[in-house]
């Protein structure tokens, strides 16, 4: 019992940070079943034409709006049929594929656009440093949603504009991340030893400041992927994403909003998925902030 005990961090102490990120990773348990959890939803997506047990676009009137588990003539509804008689769990699995593709290809745009923009500004001085900021505060002062709204309507629906507008907009927490890491590391000893010995000042910024900044942005990125995934099942909603027949979670919860009394599960299962997978990431971001952040107490 004490050896499982001290294992996990509440015994004996042990040197500050010695052996820190291993132990909470061991045993934050709601971590490791988040990541567990958001894993088999992406090898899902992987091979949803695999799994899903019905052509997600095939329509079959006959067989429109039936309960879960009911047979039907190529099979068994799993999760019941929509109103057009498309199997619901197909298309689910289906959607996973594009709520993931659009939301982990933004995440990966907007993190390296906005790392960049946050070190180089806020190291090579003031003035280029306030213009950004500037910048960065003016897209602030408009909703997120609103903004990727106005940006997608002129832009036409589609998975490519989605990721374009969604990974653009994106920029900004992971500048203003870089800019206050570069703010508290630049003046450091050991920034302060590298120019000395006669580095300049990129070496400085990709060898010296930027793996300080590099756990922080994971950690940011992670939740901003919980949040890359609401905002592309919102806009699917309001029937500014990805248009049918392409079924998408926010989509299929658009359609089912017709049938809330009638056909419950046409925006129970998509609004379950859609939570599931949220709460999954944010999760899996708690669990690296605690274990990347040694100012968190343990």
């Amino acid at each position: 019992m004490r050896s499982s005990i001290r294992a996990c961090g509440m015994g004996e102490p042990a040197a500050p940070g010695v052996g820190r990120p291993r132990t909470l990773a061991r045993c934050n348990r709601t971590g490791w079943v988040a990541a567990g959890v958001l894993l088999a939803e992406i090898v899902v997506a992987l091979l949803a034409p695999t799994l899903a047990p019905h052509d997600a676009l095939e329509q079959d009137t006959t067989w429109r709006l039936k309960p879960p588990l009911t047979m039907a003539a190529a099979g068994r509804f799993i999760l019941g049929s929509d109103q057009l008689g498309r199997d619901v769990l197909s298309r689910i699995l289906h959607g996973a594929r594009i709520s993931l593709l659009i939301g982990i290809s933004a995440v990966a745009i907007a993190a390296p656009l906005g790392v960049a923009v946050g070190l180089f500004a806020s190291y090579h001085g003031r003035a280029l440093d306030d213009v950004v900021m500037r910048i960065a505060d003016v897209q602030l002062a408009f909703p997120f949603i609103l903004l990727a709204v106005t940006v997608v309507a002129v832009l036409g629906p589609s998975v490519r504009n989605l990721i374009i507008v969604l990974g653009i907009a994106g920029w900004v927490p992971y500048a203003r991340l870089a800019r206050s890491e570069v703010l508290t590391l630049k003046g450091r000893e050991f920034v302060e030893a590298a120019r000395a010995l006669g580095a300049g000042d990129v070496r400085i910024i990709t060898r010296h400041i930027l793996p300080n900044v590099l756990t922080s942005v994971v950690v940011v990125g992670t939740f901003a992927l919980a949040n890359t995934i609401i905002v592309e099942s919102s806009l699917s909603f309001l029937g500014l994403g990805v248009q049918p027949p392409n079924p998408t979670w926010g989509g299929m919860l658009s359609d089912g909003r017709e049938y809330v009394t009638t056909a419950w599960w046409l925006w129970v299962c998509p609004g379950a998925a859609i939570l599931t997978t949220v709460l999954a990431v944010n999760f899996v971001g708690d669990w690296l902030r605690d274990a990347l952040d040694p100012r968190v107490p343990w």
